[in-house]
C-alpha cells in the first residue's frame, strides 16, 4: 500500500483544494472494473450503468484527482446519502480489520 500525499485538486468554484491520494492497487483495479461495468451498463439493458460508474468512482476517490473532483460534486448533490455510505464504508473497514485479527489469533 502506497503512502498517502497530498495533490492540489485544481481551480473548482475560485477554490483551492487538497486531495489526499492513498494509492492502492486492489482498490485501482475494482474501482476500474466498476467503471467499465458501468460503460456496459449504460448501452446493455440487464445492468444498472449508473450505479456502477458511481460506485466506481466512489471507490477511485482517493486513487484520483478527477475521481475526487467528481466526487466532490457528488458530494455536494446528495450530501445525505454520501454522508451515509462514508460511515457504512468506515464500518466495513473496522469489521474487515477486525475479521482479520481474529483470522491471525487462530493460526
Amino acid at each position: 500500500m502506497g503512502k498517502p500525499r497530498l495533490v492540489p485538486e485544481g481551480r473548482h468554484n475560485h477554490l483551492d483544494r487538497m486531495v489526499i491520494l492513498r494509492p492502492s492497487f486492489p482498490r485501482k483495479v475494482f474501482g476500474w472494473a466498476m467503471l467499465v461495468l458501468g460503460v456496459l451498463g449504460l448501452v446493455l439493458p440487464f445492468l444498472q450503468g449508473f450505479l456502477f460508474l458511481a460506485f466506481g468512482v466512489f471507490v477511485l476517490r482517493d486513487q484520483h484527482v478527477w475521481a475526487a473532483r467528481h466526487w466532490g460534486w457528488v458530494a455536494g448533490r446528495w450530501p445525505d446519502m454520501v454522508t451515509k455510505l462514508e460511515a457504512m464504508e468506515t464500518s466495513m473497514a473496522a469489521r474487515a480489520r477486525h475479521f482479520a485479527k481474529r483470522l491471525r489469533f487462530r493460526s
